[in-house]
């Protein structure tokens, strides 16, 4: 992802009208409450990236995530649809830090799984059909910069379904993509970003001039 520390400011954000909202997305999130006004300043930054208006539009998540708005990406297109929640064309504060909450390391990994299967469901059908498998095998070794033949690219589809489809109907539920995690870990690796772990640590800036009472600061040691 773009570098997430050219994305905060040194000017002292402005909490007290948005404190409630705060309070309420992160007991909502696995994020605390200094977490969630840090994520409020990245928001503001690439807010206003391309288009000044409050909202993240696809060519600003586009440009956060690869550093390109007009690069054809299909992960990147698949992961706006799925922040997108109100599936109105832009993110929203709230739907930024929800959905970003997949990605903490304390989230648990069922719902790390789940995120991951609902990202390769490209006709949103509940599976994951071999035209969607091949597609995605095909966007992954594009955007690795390697280039297989039609017929490799077939073979690594027919092997993986007949690995994965536990049941024959060609197509990879729900279940069998767990099974098929449980067997193979590092497919949810990139499902973690280790710095959101440690937002507040990196940038104590958040903690020295949030509003929120100190009673209400939660520290998380960096491992």
């Amino acid at each position: 992802m773009h570098s997430i520390k050219s994305c905060f400011c040194s000017s002292k954000p402005r909490y007290s009208a948005r404190f409630k909202d705060h309070a309420i997305l992160a007991a909502e999130t696995t994020f605390n409450v200094n977490e969630v006004e840090a994520l409020h300043v990245l928001f503001e930054q690439l807010s206003r990236s391309i288009i000044d208006d409050g909202l993240i539009h696809k060519e600003e998540f586009k440009l956060a995530l690869i550093n390109s708005k007009s690069k054809n990406n299909l992960f990147a297109d698949r992961l706006f649809e799925l922040f997108d929640l109100k599936k109105n064309g832009v993110i929203e504060f709230e739907e930024f830090v929800k959905s970003l909450s997949i990605f903490h390391p304390n989230t648990l990994d069922e719902d790390k799984i789940a995120f991951a299967f609902r990202l390769y469901d490209l006709n949103h059908t509940g599976y994951i059909e071999r035209d969607e498998l091949k597609e995605m095998v095909s966007a992954t070794l594009s955007e690795s910069d390697l280039y297989l033949s039609d017929d490799a690219v077939e073979t690594i589809v027919e092997k993986t379904l007949w690995e994965v489809d536990l049941n024959g109907d060609g197509k990879i539920d729900l279940e069998e993509w767990k099974e098929m995690v449980a067997r193979n870990p590092s497919l949810i690796k990139n499902m973690t970003l280790p710095y959101l772990r440690e937002i507040t640590l990196a940038f104590p800036h958040f903690v020295m001039t949030t509003e929120v009472p100190d009673s209400k600061l939660v520290f998380q040691t960096a491992n």
